[in-house]
């Protein structure tokens, strides 16, 4: 089992579009084994390869927790490599979210309810498939990772002003954690 450390807020890899992958990507087998490790080490549904250093457009996602709320997240697990979200539809929900790169901060976040989306699996077949609900934030929550975008970037500029002190506290490591964590502005 390798966990790898998590990226905090302030980590400026966080905020660069990730690049596509080929099959021929050095080490991915392993880095998919080791973004699962540190996905469940750290209770989170969700690991997007810029929140453990990479800049590549790879997620995983494993939903199950979910399965109560949705019971089409039970034994929702999937790898996504080069994810494009093709459609975004429906009326716009809010939904408490957090994020391992934010811990301690869960805020509502809205979303458009259904995507489609193309991506590749592990062993690089393309495939597309629409999601609602849970399943779809999810996806959008660590596609927005591969695409530079955090959770912050959907609050307003009031949220963000009073969250201003919060925000700093995760960039320099004030945080209690219970996963590895790397934190930008963190005094040796």
């Amino acid at each position: 089992m390798s966990v790898l450390p998590v990226y905090a807020y302030g980590s400026q890899i966080l905020t660069r579009r990730a690049d596509p992958i080929t099959r021929d990507y050095p080490g991915l087998q392993q880095l998919i084994t080791d973004m699962w490790d540190t996905m469940y080490a750290s209770q989170g549904v969700g690991l997007a390869a810029p929140q453990v250093g990479k800049s590549i457009r790879l997620f995983i996602i494993d939903a199950d927790p979910y399965a109560d709320e949705e019971e089409l997240l039970k034994g929702f697990k999937k790898v996504f490599i080069n994810a494009r979200i093709l459609e975004e539809s429906g009326e716009a929900w809010y939904f408490n979210e957090g994020c391992l790169s934010f811990p301690g901060l869960r805020e509502d976040i809205q979303r458009l309810p259904e995507i489609k989306i193309r991506y590749q699996d592990e062993d690089f077949n393309t495939i597309e498939e629409t999601y609602k609900g849970l399943a779809a934030r999810i996806i959008q929550h660590e596609y927005d990772h591969t695409e530079g975008v955090l959770m912050t970037d959907h609050f307003s500029q009031l949220k963000k002003t009073l969250l201003k002190k919060k925000l700093s506290n995760i960039s320099k490591g004030l945080v209690t954690v219970s996963y590895p964590m790397k934190f930008p502005l963190r005094k040796k």
